[in-house]
């Protein structure tokens, strides 16, 4: 009976876990650098370990799974802009170096 409270507990806070995962995804996609290196990974679904269960709460772990699936594509893509926001950052400050460095040689 504990698992099963546990699980129907999982519902609401997969629900909130989803919700604030999203909020976050949007604010980090948003350019500025503020935001950099923001992207969060997903949380990976729960599969309980008793098979009743499993049956009984199939349809939520299947939608559980499903969300990650989309929730981990944003995350990649999150992942990918901040990757060249990076290297675009570090070329930039390569740059700065080298103007620092023929400063010094003035």
């Amino acid at each position: 009976m504990y698992l099963i409270k546990r699980i129907r507990g999982l519902d609401a806070l997969r629900l909130c876990v989803s919700t604030v995962a999203h909020a976050i995804l949007l604010v980090t996609c948003l350019p500025g650098d503020a935001f950099a290196a923001s992207c969060l990974p997903p949380p990976k679904p729960f599969v309980p370990s008793d098979s009743e269960a499993a049956r009984s709460y199939a349809d939520l772990i299947r939608s559980d799974f499903e969300l990650y699936i989309q929730d981990i594509q944003g995350y990649f893509r999150c992942l990918e802009v901040e990757r060249a926001r990076a290297f675009e950052e570090a070329r930039e400050v390569s740059q700065d170096y080298g103007r620092f460095l023929e400063l010094l040689d003035e």
